[in-house]
Parts: structure tokens; sequence; C-alpha cells
């Protein structure tokens, strides 16, 4: 492993518990679009944590394992506010994490195709 995912992956596993917290409090605890926001975020939150995870010291993951958990966590955040109560435009923040996510698999994807 390397040392940036050694720092990554209590990160990624904190990130994966709080999706599962909220994927829970969706299923059972809210109702109406809140439950949709929160399963949403947690279901992109959950996947992006196990993919930084599952990268581990891989020289090709490093950079973007870092871009993909920023992204997702801010995703995820946006939506789990909105869901608790926030103001609807932090809405317009949510596609800057899922562009970060989308820039993180393409950077991936690039140093495979460098390969």
């Amino acid at each position: 492993m390397t040392a940036e995912h050694d720092r990554l992956l209590p990160w990624a596993a904190l990130s994966a518990a709080l999706a599962v917290a909220a994927g829970a409090f969706g299923a059972h605890g809210a109702e109406g679009a809140a439950a949709d926001w929160l399963r949403t975020g947690a279901s992109y939150q959950l996947v992006h944590a196990v993919a930084v995870i599952a990268l581990g010291g891989r020289r090709t993951g490093e950079g973007p394992a870092a871009l993909l958990l920023a992204g997702a966590m801010l995703f995820a955040a946006t939506l789990y506010a909105i869901a608790l109560g926030a103001p609807r435009w932090l809405g317009a923040v949510t596609p800057i994490g899922g562009a970060a996510m989308i820039g993180g698999w393409i950077w991936i994807a690039a140093r495979g195709f460098r390969r």
C-alpha cells in the first residue's frame, strides 16, 4: 500500500459507514423526496467508497481515488443536507461532486489506456 492509500483508507471506510447509515435512514426514517435523496446519496457514496478501497495502493489509482472519494462525499453530503432540511439551492453544488466522480473514473481510464 502507498502512503496516499493509507491516508485515504480510513476516510473511505468512514464514507462507507455514513452511506449505510444514510441509506438506512432513507429506508426507515424519511419519506417522499427526502427518502429518495438519502438513498441516491447513499448508493453513490457507498459504491465510490468501495472503489477507493479496491484501488488499494495501485499506482493507477492514487490520485483518482482521492478525486472519487471527495466527489462522492460532496455529492452525498449535499443530498443528505437537503433531505434534512437545508435550503434547496444547495442542490446546485451536488453536480460538482458528480463531476469529480466522473473525472476520477476518466482519470483511471486514461491511465489504463496509456499502459
